[in-house]
């Protein structure tokens, strides 16, 4: 299965998500500008937003616990409006109402249906792994 999370910084948020049973790319969602760069997401033209696609296996980890991870990583109390915003990006309705239950009225976290993913760059994939800061 997959699901799709917004929490800031994207390689922060692949790193996190790495330590459970599950298989991460980092990319842009939600925005119209098809295929964007990084550079373009930065600039805040195209709507997008960095997110870790998390494709899981429910048998190993459940959509709850991504979610509580989620909501552990970031602040989403915090209103930001960039490509580093709080939002889930739900494929299925059972996704969407496990998700409802978890926000509050405190949460500026965006509850979406997922659009198309938009894979990053080769450079930000595994960043953290991959640039180990000694």
């Amino acid at each position: 299965m997959k699901a799709a999370f917004g929490a800031g910084c994207f390689w922060g948020v692949q790193q996190v998500f790495d330590e459970l049973p599950v298989k991460t790319i980092v990319g842009y969602m939600g925005g119209e500008t098809k295929n964007p760069s990084y550079e373009q997401v930065s600039s805040g033209k195209t709507g997008h937003t960095e997110v870790v696609l998390v494709e899981y296996d429910p048998e190993e980890v459940s959509y709850k616990e991504l979610l509580e991870v989620f909501f552990k990583i970031h602040d989403p109390t915090i209103m930001k409006k960039d490509q580093y915003k709080s939002v889930i990006f739900y494929y299925n309705e059972e996704q969407r109402e496990q998700a409802e239950k978890l926000i509050n009225n405190k949460m500026m976290t965006e509850l979406r249906k997922a659009p198309e993913f938009y894979e990053a760059e080769d450079y930000h994939q595994k960043y953290y792994k991959n640039h180990p800061i000694s």
